[in-house]
C-alpha cells in the first residue's frame, strides 16, 4: 500500500502542477473556456460569466499549490480532501461535456495539449482512482521536510503563482501554444495536407421491405435493397483533419479580403474582439503607433467582432486613421489575449505580437 500511495502521490502532484501551470500561463484563455461552460447552452450559469477570470485564477493557482503541498506532505488531510473534491467536480464536468457533446475541448491543459471530451473524462477517472488511493492511505503520506520548510515551500509556490499570474495578465502568455504564435504563417496554418485523414461517415439507410422496416448500414454507397426508401441517418465515426487555423477571415461589407491582406509585406493588425470590453485608454497610444506605422509604409487595419455603430464610435472618439474589419470573436480571442492588441505580419507570417501595455516594445522597420 505504501508503494501504491507513493506512486499515486508523485503522479497526482506532478500532473496537478503541470496542468495548473499551463493554464496559469494563460488564465485569460482558461476564463474563456469557463465562460463556455457557464453559457446557457451548457451548464446554464450565466450569472457566473462576469467572474470567469477570477474563478480561472483561483482554480489554476489552487491546482499548482495543491500539487506542491501533496509532494512536500504539507497539511495532508486538507490537501487530499481538496484534491478529491476538485477531481470529483472535474470528472462530472468532463462526463457532462462528453456525454452531451457540449464542449469539445475541456481546456485541462490549455492550448498545449488538446484532449477530446472522452479523453478528458478518462484522464479524470484515472486521477480520481489515484486520489482515492491517497485518501484511503493518508497515513502513508510522509515528508522529509521540516514543518517550517513545508510552510516556506508552499508559501513560495503561492507567491510565485500570484506574481506570474499578474505578469501574464498585464502582458501576454510567457509561452504561446496557439497557432497564432510569433513565427507562424496564417495561410499555411489554414492549409490541409494532401495526405490528411478525411472524415469517415456511417449511413444507416431505412427501407420498408414487405411491410416491415429494414436498416442497412454502409459508409456512403447507396445499398441495393428491393424496397421503399424511407430515410437515412448519418453518423461521423472518425473525425477528419482540422487545420490548426480555421474560421479566420477578414471581412468588410460581406466581402472576404483575407487573401489580399495576407500578401501584404508590411501589415499591422489592431485586434479587439469586443470594443465594448476593450481598454479604452489604450487606443490613444495605439493611434500614435499606427500613425507612425502608416508613415513608414505599413498597411494598418483593425479587426473586431463588434457592430458597426460601436466601431464608428471608437474610431471617432480616438480619431483612428484605419478601418475595422469583421472577424469571428472566438478567432480573435485565440489570436491574442490582449483586448486590444497589435500584430505585425509579413506576407501572412506573424513577426511581432504585443499587449497594449507593451506598445513601446513594438519594433517597426
Amino acid at each position: 500500500m505504501r508503494i501504491l500511495v507513493t506512486l499515486s502521490r508523485i503522479i497526482v502532484g506532478i500532473l496537478f502542477i503541470i496542468s495548473g501551470f499551463i493554464k496559469l500561463n494563460d488564465p485569460v484563455g482558461f476564463s474563456f473556456k469557463l465562460e463556455e461552460y457557464f453559457s446557457q447552452g451548457v451548464l446554464d450559469l450565466p450569472f457566473l460569466m462576469p467572474y470567469a477570470l477570477a474563478i480561472s485564477l483561483f482554480v489554476v493557482i489552487l491546482e499548482v499549490v495543491l500539487g506542491v503541498m501533496l509532494l512536500v506532505g504539507f497539511r495532508v488531510k486538507f490537501t487530499v480532501w481538496s484534491l478529491l473534491l476538485m477531481i470529483v467536480f472535474f470528472t462530472f464536468l468532463t462526463f457532462y461535456s462528453a456525454y452531451f457533446n457540449k464542449v469539445t475541448d475541456c481546456g485541462c491543459f490549455g492550448d498545449a495539449i488538446k484532449l477530446t471530451p472522452w479523453e478528458s473524462f478518462t484522464k479524470d477517472v484515472v486521477l480520481l482512482f489515484l486520489i482515492l488511493v491517497l485518501f484511503i492511505g493518508q497515513k502513508h503520506i510522509t515528508s522529509v521536510f521540516s514543518p517550517m520548510a513545508k510552510r516556506i515551500i508552499t508559501g513560495l509556490a503561492l507567491v510565485g503563482c500570484v506574481v506570474f499570474a499578474n505578469y501574464v495578465l498585464n502582458h501576454l502568455p510567457a509561452i504561446d501554444f496557439r497557432p497564432y504564435k510569433i513565427g507562424a504563417n496564417i495561410e499555411e496554418g489554414m492549409g490541409v495536407p494532401d495526405d490528411a485523414p478525411k472524415a469517415i461517415y456511417e449511413y444507416a439507410w431505412r427501407f420498408k421491405v414487405g411491410g416491415t422496416e429494414k436498416i442497412v448500414v454502409t459508409q456512403g454507397e447507396y445499398p441495393s435493397v428491393d424496397g421503399e426508401f424511407l430515410d437515412v441517418e448519418t453518423t461521423e465515426i472518425q473525425e477528419g483533419y482540422e487545420p490548426p487555423i480555421h474560421d479566420f477571415t477578414i471581412e468588410k461589407n460581406g466581402e472576404d479580403q483575407t487573401a489580399s491582406f495576407l500578401q501584404e509585406e508590411k501589415l499591422i493588425m489592431v485586434v479587439a474582439y469586443d470594443l465594448a470590453k476593450s481598454e479604452g485608454d489604450a487606443f490613444g497610444d495605439i493611434k500614435k503607433v499606427t500613425d507612425t506605422a502608416s508613415k513608414q509604409g505599413y498597411t494598418v487595419i483593425g479587426m473586431s467582432a463588434s457592430g458597426g455603430a460601436l466601431v464608428s464610435q471608437v474610431v471617432a472618439a480616438h480619431q483612428l486613421d484605419f478601418d475595422f474589419y469583421f472577424t469571428d470573436e472566438t478567432t480573435l480571442k485565440t489570436i491574442t489575449r490582449s483586448n486590444p492588441g497589435i500584430l505585425v505580419l509579413n506576407r501572412g507570417t506573424i513577426v511581432e505580437k504585443v499587449h497594449y501595455n507593451d506598445l513601446e516594445d513594438l519594433r517597426l522597420d
